[in-house]
């Protein structure tokens, strides 16, 4: 689709507003062509002389018959209001144009805005993989609103040429000699312009690709500011961004001055050729010497008149040139022939009654060779888990991808219930699918809104259970306003682990059949990890579960673990039973649990250091009061009974502390590691 393709298209949606601001252009145009003939012969009147229409041309006779008839002070006062009547018409005409001009604007550009939106919520993801976010935003705001402004500009050249023909008119039907003279000197000012607008095309072209880098610097910025701020690279950035904005506004300055120099050049060219009319107005109108003054003048004045408007539509034509690249991008961004979307099913999912079937599944990004999948075949019951791990890059991420239809496989298909996956409404289907990921994004609105993103309906019940089930009630009861706290871009006031649980709460309140956890404990510390652990239990529950874990302690309960390498199913098992096979997933097993028993007892040793001295300190202090009672230090029967008290005191405080050494010497550190039974029987000889 070509530019003049879109302004065609967007043309069509309007036909009213065009017809009408064309139809004030020309009544303007009429009104002030009329006053402008006028006011010269009135101008004469008031100075005394007569006004002679004998070998006056047509146009002049015309307009002054309808006064010829009343008294002289009576045709003064005759044609007088006719003029103010005139321009005050011409004027109710151009305050009316400029406003359905700017209705016009604002309409066209909401409907480029409408179209562009829509695109982007129905384009595939690959579009966003290779558009960066601020080239998107800068051309969604600012060159859609420029390429919009071309509709009300071609309006505008339209209503000024249609004035400038009016005014010819005038001038041809009194002269077509100096008309033809005048054609001739102006027509050398629009060659004179015309380089100042084949300049301003190549500016607009500047100003665009300046406001591009613009909108992506700063927006990668602002996104980046936390490794800006933790590299002390704010001068660098600083300098980055103004170099930046002082190129945008040299191009602005490079295409504002080019404009603003056409007017000046077709004034001063423009009175050159009044001059030369003038001089050449008097071999033409030797003969009419009776009514040469009126003539004479009536024709430079509505020529005066004609001169601003023949710069105005050369500036006209100078910003229409510098829209077009505008255009452009606009018509680009627009088009649909070279982007990708996702065809929708007609099927709408109703509920999941067997199970979900990866089949022989071949999967390549679009524009890449490379196969990312390569023929994986698994298949997930209803209700059950499936996990899938391996190293990075083996393709776990895709293959969850394509569950929700981000992307459609390559080869072979997803079946559900046996129905291939393209048939479904996938906006029926995806509202029965839960994410969670490492990348939780969280909007700059409150709490509860953010939980109540998948069901905006949600009752305020609903939202302070899906709370609780994800373990997040608590903290965020502690927010300044709670549910209603604001918590930043991308909930920056918010840990990860805080984030993590409003995503699953989210999840909760959604209450999809279909759940995919994409890494969610990866990147947090040991007691978030488990918080949000008890969290993904409760969300997981009696829900059919799509799982990828980095971490393998969070997978060995589910019902089939699959190890992916190069988009290969390798292994595909349970846990015992892969661990059994001594193959790659057992080996993967035990780096990461001897590194984990590793460190683990040595935090267990530090553990029974501090133990260790504070029940020293409770048998020192229990000794001592034994001692004072048995040792009859202590006559007063009442010290007897609080040295006693004390000692019991010591002795239950003792215990408890027995027991929190056992239950750590239990806990996660020795039943969590059932994989390195040497490693165990060390740490229990060391706590020992």
């Amino acid at each position: 689709m070509s530019s003049h393709r879109l302004l065609l298209n967007l043309a069509r949606r309007y036909p009213g507003l065009i017809t009408l601001n064309i139809a004030l252009g020309f009544s303007g145009a009429l009104f002030n062509g009329i006053s402008t003939a006028l006011i010269i012969p009135v101008l004469l009147s008031f100075l005394g002389q007569s006004i002679a229409t004998k070998g006056a041309p047509p146009i002049i006779q015309a307009l002054l018959a309808p006064f010829q008839a009343q008294a002289g002070e009576y045709n003064i006062l005759l044609m007088t209001g006719a003029i103010l009547l005139m321009i005050g018409l011409k004027n109710v005409a151009a305050y009316c144009n400029a406003l359905m001009s700017g209705l016009l604007k604002r309409a066209t550009s909401n409907d480029l805005r409408d179209q562009g939106l829509r695109l982007l919520l129905e384009v595939d993801m690959d579009y966003y993989v290779k558009t960066g976010i601020g080239d998107i935003i800068n051309r969604l705001n600012g060159e859609v609103s420029r390429a919009a402004s071309a509709i009300s500009t071609i309006t505008r050249t339209i209503t000024v040429a249609v004035t400038v023909l009016v005014f010819t008119g005038l001038l041809l039907s009194m002269s077509w000699q100096l008309t033809i003279i005048s054609t001739v000197l102006l027509a050398v000012v629009a060659l004179v312009n015309q380089r100042s607008i084949v300049r301003s095309k190549i500016f607009g072209r500047q100003l665009s690709e300046a406001s591009k880098n613009y909108s992506t610097n700063v927006l990668d910025m602002l996104s980046g500011m936390r490794l800006v701020r933790s590299t002390a690279n704010e001068q660098a950035e600083y300098q980055r961004i103004k170099t930046q904005i002082m190129n945008r506004e040299q191009a602005e300055f490079k295409a504002q001055s080019t404009s603003a120099l056409i007017e000046p050049v077709s004034e001063v060219t423009g009175i050159f050729a009044l001059l030369c009319i003038v001089f050449i107005g008097r071999t033409f109108f030797s003969e009419q010497v009776e009514s040469f003054s009126t003539v004479l003048l009536t024709y430079l004045f509505i020529l005066f008149r004609t001169l601003p408007l023949v710069a105005q539509l050369n500036s006209a034509r100078s910003q229409l040139a510098n829209i077009s690249p505008s255009l452009d991008i606009a018509q680009d961004f627009l088009r649909r022939d070279n982007k990708s979307f996702m065809a929708n099913g007609s099927v709408p999912f109703q509920a999941l009654q067997e199970g979900i079937h990866f089949q022989q599944l071949f999967f390549a990004y679009p524009g890449q060779t490379k196969q990312v999948l390569k023929g994986i075949d698994l298949y997930l019951p209803r209700n059950s888990t499936l996990a899938l791990v391996g190293a990075s890059g083996a393709g776990k991420s895709t293959l969850a991808d394509l569950l929700p239809r981000f992307y459609d496989p390559t080869g072979g298909c997803i079946t559900i219930d046996g129905e291939d996956l393209r048939n479904f409404d996938f906006h029926s289907l995806r509202r029965a699918m839960g994410i969670v990921s490492q990348d939780t994004f969280l909007f700059n609105t409150s709490v509860r809104e953010n939980i109540a993103y998948g069901c905006p309906h949600a009752t305020d019940d609903q939202i302070i259970d899906a709370a609780k089930r994800a373990n997040a009630y608590d903290f965020i009861t502690q927010l300044p306003n709670g549910f209603e706290t604001q918590i930043g871009d991308r909930g920056v006031m918010l840990s990860g682990g805080q984030r993590q649980r409003l995503a699953i709460a989210r999840a909760l309140v959604q209450n999809p059949e279909i759940l995919i956890l994409d890494e969610a404990t990866s990147a947090l510390d040991t007691v978030s990890e488990r918080l949000v652990q008890e969290a993904i239990e409760h969300l997981s529950r009696d829900r059919t579960t799509l799982v990828i874990a980095h971490r393998l302690s969070t997978v060995q309960k589910a019902d089939q673990i699959a190890v992916l390498e190069q988009g290969r199913v390798m292994e595909l098992g349970t846990h015992d039973q892969l661990l059994s096979q001594n193959g790659y997933y057992a080996r993967l097993c035990q780096m990461q649990f001897s590194d984990q028993t590793r460190l683990q007892t040595e935090a267990s040793r530090r553990q029974v250091s501090k133990t260790s001295y504070a029940m020293r300190s409770l048998l020192n202090s229990l000794v001592g009061s034994l001692s004072l009672v048995m040792n009859g230090l202590v006559d007063d029967l009442e010290e007897q009974e609080e040295f006693t008290q004390e000692a019991y005191d010591l002795a239950l405080s003792l215990t408890r502390w027995w027991e929190t050494l056992e239950r750590e010497a239990k806990g996660p550190l020795l039943e969590d590691l059932p994989l390195n039974p040497g490693a165990i029987a060390e740490t229990k000889a060391q706590l020992s």
